[in-house]
């Protein structure tokens, strides 16, 4: 049957024109069709190579970042360790100093950005800073720190309390002419932190609490601590009073496994 159809076709100068002109447009719409897929799988590898080069390029970039930032550390750290052999015996006071300002460093580059570090690490840059300040003043400063024994069972946001320690020497101490003090205690009972701060200042100093850092960390413990933490702050006509609270998280046996301890009740 297909035949005979065919051969009608053939035998009709009309019907022939007709059907070769319908195999003429199956044949160009068939190369046009293929042509079109192929300019749209073209234009689909140029942009996944496209994207392919993006992502290496962005790689190659966070791989060089990533080693800026290891190796601006690294010479600083040495630059330190340098310039501390060369004054432990000309100068140890400076030697000192150096000591205590690379271990401040330490802390802030590596542990700064971490979500959680040990209370132990949190108060030891506190410990260091007071160092410092204490080899600034001399004789002049006294100074009466009382820490937790159990400060490695827990865990607290990275420079939360430094900000309340720097504030009381740099607005508190520092301005006092005679008999500049500090005192500061801590004590954790059932998970929550307490620390009492206070400082001698002038009774004409109103700075205290406007200071940005005070500011700065009231807002950090408002996100980090939200309904968990209580912070009273006083400023009195001749001392300067910080009362805080804050709930602590405990960290694991395993994690205080490898924690030194840290104990410090110091009087200088």
């Amino acid at each position: 049957m297909g035949s005979d159809y065919i051969s009608n076709i053939r035998r009709s100068g009309i019907g022939l024109s007709i059907y070769l002109g319908l195999l003429a447009g199956l044949r160009g719409g068939i190369t046009i069709g293929g042509i079109a897929a192929a300019i749209k799988l073209m234009k689909h590898w140029y942009v996944k190579e496209q994207r392919n080069l993006i992502l290496q390029k962005e790689n190659m970039e966070a791989q060089l970042e990533v080693l800026k930032a290891q190796i601006h550390p690294h010479f600083l750290f040495n630059t330190l360790n340098n310039i501390y052999s060369h004054t432990r015996n000309s100068s140890p006071v400076a030697s000192k100093m150096l000591m205590e300002l690379s271990d401040m460093l330490r802390y802030i580059l590596y542990e700064g950005n971490r979500r959680q570090v040990a209370l132990s690490k949190e108060l030891k840059m506190i410990t260091d800073y007071i160092e410092l300040e204490k080899l600034r003043y001399g004789n002049k400063l006294e100074v009466t720190i009382d820490l937790p024994t159990n400060s490695n069972r827990y865990s607290i946001a990275p420079l939360l309390l430094l900000p309340f320690v720097e504030n009381c020497f740099k607005h508190g101490a520092s301005h006092m002419l005679e008999h500049p003090w500090v005192s500061l205690h801590i004590s954790i009972n059932d998970h929550i932190l307490h620390m009492k701060l206070l400082n001698g200042k002038m009774q004409t100093d109103k700075t205290h609490s406007t200071g940005i850092g005070l500011k700065n960390v009231q807002e950090r413990l408002r996100l980090l601590y939200p309904g968990k933490h209580e912070l009273q702050i006083m400023n009195e006509p001749d001392v300067f009073i910080i009362n805080l609270k804050a709930e602590l998280q405990v960290l694991s046996p395993a994690t205080v496994a490898v924690l030194p301890e840290e104990s410090t009740v110091l009087h200088a």
